[in-house]
């Protein structure tokens, strides 16, 4: 059997397949399906400073081969996420976990990373500079150079873990904005997050989404997201994970061709909650059918 181990940021994962934030819970919802352990690691639900009840319904819209949404961070803030949630994952998964942080000023994210900074069970901080279904923040910090270089060392000075930085595709150049992101400080880059998309009903001639448009993921981004991970990888020289339609084993050996270390797995875990342990459970046969004998040494092999 090939070697599935990857290396992100000096912490080593037992193979590269990574649910995305936001499709994964706490965690510990799906641990009542299968042993989440088996997983590299995973990115848990977006954190803020404080509470969010998120965006008004409807939140969800299906399209062709992908799906809208624009739940808007719900989330129980900080405070609880370290009193209630982390100790519930602590009882069912044993391994670093990745913590995606968002926020609405640079000082947010500051508060916010430094409170999880303590916290034995993070290995990583995932800053969401990224979302597209929140005003006054989010996405706001991802399509700017300076603002997404500003929110980085901010979160750097108060932490003692690798930090990633979630990226926009909703931007002209995601190229300079990483690289900005890497002068920062950064120890790794992570793309795409949602696409900016919306659907209207034609019985109604709204829009279904409540917020009007929302981040579109799915299978119909992955050639999209694919082409980011390339340009990125080729630019920096800092890891990469990658994502953005990913549902199979064949997928992320791709994402690792076009240069991402360890691989996210998002909107397919809405639509079967078993995905990323499959997709793990079929790398071994992905792997001899190309003959990879190890995932480290495909990872930008496509260059």
């Amino acid at each position: 059997m090939g070697d599935l181990k990857v290396s992100l940021c000096n912490i080593e994962l037992d193979n590269p397949v990574i649910p995305a934030s936001g499709t994964f819970g706490f965690g510990y919802e799906f641990a009542d399906l299968y042993d989440i352990n088996c997983l590299g690691t995973f990115s848990f639900k977006g954190t803020t400073k404080e509470p969010r009840f998120g965006n008004p319904t409807p939140r969800i819209a299906e399209c062709t081969a992908g799906m809208i949404n624009a739940v808007g961070l719900q989330n129980p803030g900080v405070e609880k996420v370290i009193s209630e949630e982390l100790p519930k994952l602590k009882k069912c998964f044993n391994k670093p976990v990745m913590a995606n942080v968002s926020g609405f000023s640079v000082d947010d994210y500051a508060y916010t990373c430094e409170k999880l900074d303590k916290e034995e069970q993070i290995g990583w901080f995932e800053i969401n500079v990224s979302c597209p279904n929140v005003h006054g923040g989010g996405m706001s910090f991802g399509t700017d150079c300076a603002a997404a270089a500003s929110v980085v060392k901010a979160v750097k000075a108060v932490t003692t873990k690798p930090i990633i930085v979630k990226l926009s595709p909703n931007v002209t150049d995601i190229v300079s904005i990483a690289k900005a992101c890497e002068e920062a400080g950064a120890d790794g880059i992570s793309l795409i997050n949602t696409l900016l998309g919306m659907r209207i009903d034609l019985k109604t001639k709204k829009p279904i989404i409540a917020n009007t448009m929302g981040g579109f993921s799915g299978p119909a981004i992955f050639p999209v997201a694919l082409r980011m991970v390339y340009q990125v990888s080729n630019a920096v020289n800092i890891p990469v994970v990658g994502m953005g339609g990913v549902s199979s084993a064949e997928d992320v050996i791709e994402m690792m061709l076009a240069g991402a270390t360890a691989v996210q797995v998002g909107a397919a875990n809405l639509v079967d909650p078993f995905v990323c342990r499959d997709i793990i459970n079929d790398l071994p046969r992905v792997m001899k059918k190309y003959n990879i004998d190890n995932l480290k040494d495909i990872i930008g092999g496509s260059k």
